[in-house]
């Protein structure tokens, strides 16, 4: 709206000053012509009752003082010329002995000759202002030529300039005012607009798929707006639709996946007890001095791998179900710093900001986190690193409690940093990759997060945010 108000306004200044420059040449030709057909007719009078013959010599005396009276009434200025371009007789007298001395260009002598009509025009600057002159011949009463008249006239448009100035100084008024109008017009209308769309934006913003979204409901809209709130509307039912069926295909699959990682878990202790079965069955001998050792040692195996499918399920049973929450008030300098009394490693460091950090998290959890991303650290060392460091971090980030375990190994692979979190994923030889996802859990149980950062050859560091209530 603006845009076409600024527009107009222009375009109607430029059409007003193109049409008062037209309309001015067209009222000063007009009033010239008027002018010259004047002057030529009074010239023509003189003439016809002069008692000098009619010649080019004779001019200066027929009009030796009419030339001033004609050019009074008709406003202008009058100077008459033989065929040769020289001046004769000129309306300004007090200009004539200079005058005299320039006669008429041999160019427009010509022009003169050649022109169909025998008439032409020159526009000239005097004193900055413009005039228009005419040439034409003037005839006896034969139409024989004796000489070259020139009319000049002063073409003072400075009365219309004004009234061109006057108009569009009013005219830049209304259209001002009328921009101010369209501004505050389209600032409302705008924000009309805006609000039905800011309330949509916002609402799209809020979207979620692991959550129930409400429906826009507006009092006051465009019908377009209204179309567009119904099209949300109905995309927010099938987005809870398709929820609930991801839903279930995601705990259908996730069953599905648990199921063949147990049955994989089971089956490697399995095999060494079904091997060491085979072998006492074949090998035992009653009589054998040895007999109890090997009993002995075969139980040790069988004993062995059955604590191997009894940590596997306890493993599958810690990660399913949801850890219990035990809130007690606790110094987390202090229980960090036993967590790591388990290890034996000189390149781990801690470094505390604080000797009491208060919070209040569960005592055994807390421990069950700090363990486990420091033993994932040192597994992470390279093999032919020869300076390892881990360097555990403890402190206060405004309400919350903030731990980092940063080391120098190998990193993670570009293409692996999104299954970090995933059961099953791991890239040791050992192990059933459900350390981070259970620790993972954890701490989302208690309202925290966990991330991390990771260059390939240099180190990764973990970041884990607890509230301290």
């Amino acid at each position: 709206m603006i845009l076409l108000v600024l527009l107009t306004s222009m375009l109607i200044v430029y059409v007003t000053v193109y049409q008062y420059e037209e309309q001015t040449k067209d009222y000063n030709e007009s009033r010239f012509g008027r002018k010259e057909q004047a002057t030529a007719h009074n010239i023509e009078i003189e003439l016809s009752k002069t008692t000098y013959p009619v010649t080019s010599e004779n001019l200066p005396k027929i009009f030796q003082d009419k030339i001033y009276e004609i050019a009074s009434v008709h406003k202008l200025t009058i100077s008459m010329y033989d065929m040769h371009g020289k001046l004769l007789k000129s309306s300004i007298p007090y200009n004539f002995d200079q005058a005299k001395e320039i006669p008429l260009p041999q160019k427009t002598v010509k022009n003169l000759a050649i022109n169909s009509d025998h008439r032409i025009e020159k526009d000239t600057i005097i004193d900055r202002l413009k005039h228009q002159s005419s040439f034409t011949y003037i005839n006896d009463s034969r139409f024989k030529r004796i000489g070259i008249l020139e009319l000049r006239i002063a073409q003072d448009n400075s009365d219309q300039k004004k009234e061109l100035e006057e108009f569009l100084s009013r005219l830049t008024l209304v259209y001002g005012l009328m921009l101010i109008l369209a501004i505050v017009l389209a600032y409302f209308l705008s924000s009309y607009i805006t609000r039905s769309i800011k309330t949509i934006a916002e609402k799209i913003k809020e979207t979620r798929l692991n959550q129930r979204n409400e429906k826009i409901i507006l009092n006051a809209a465009s019908s377009e707006i209204i179309s567009l709130v119904e099209s949300y509307n109905n995309m927010i039912d099938q987005l809870e639709e398709s929820a609930v069926k991801l839903a279930k295909g995601e705990r259908e699959e996730a069953w599905k996946e648990m199921a063949k990682q147990v049955a994989h878990e089971i089956k490697n202790p399995l095999t060494p007890m079904r091997l060491t079965v085979q072998s006492f069955e074949r090998k035992f001998n009653p009589d054998d001095p040895n007999i109890k050792e090997k009993v002995a040692e075969y139980s040790l195996t069988l004993i062995q791998q059955i604590d191997v499918m009894s940590s596997i399920a306890s493993a599958f049973s810690d990660f399913a179900k949801m850890p219990k929450q035990k809130r007690e008030k606790l110094n987390v300098h202090d229980v960090v710093k036993h967590a790591l009394d388990i290890f034996t490693e000189d390149y781990i460091e801690y470094i505390s900001g604080e000797n009491e950090l208060y919070a209040s998290l569960d005592k055994t959890q807390l421990i069950r986190i700090v363990t486990n991303l420091v033993k994932n650290a040192t597994q992470a060392m390279k093999n032919d690193e020869t300076a390892p460091k881990i360097e555990v971090k403890v402190g206060s980030d405004g309400n919350n409690v903030k731990i980092s375990i940063s080391d120098n190994g190998k990193g993670i692979l570009e293409e692996n940093k999104e299954l970090v979190f995933e059961p099953k994923f791991t890239t040791k030889t050992s192990g059933m990759g459900l350390g981070l996802p259970m620790i993972k859990k954890i701490i989302e149980t208690y309202d925290g997060s966990i991330s991390f950062t990771s260059t390939e050859g240099i180190g990764s560091v973990f970041t884990v945010i607890l509230p301290k209530t």
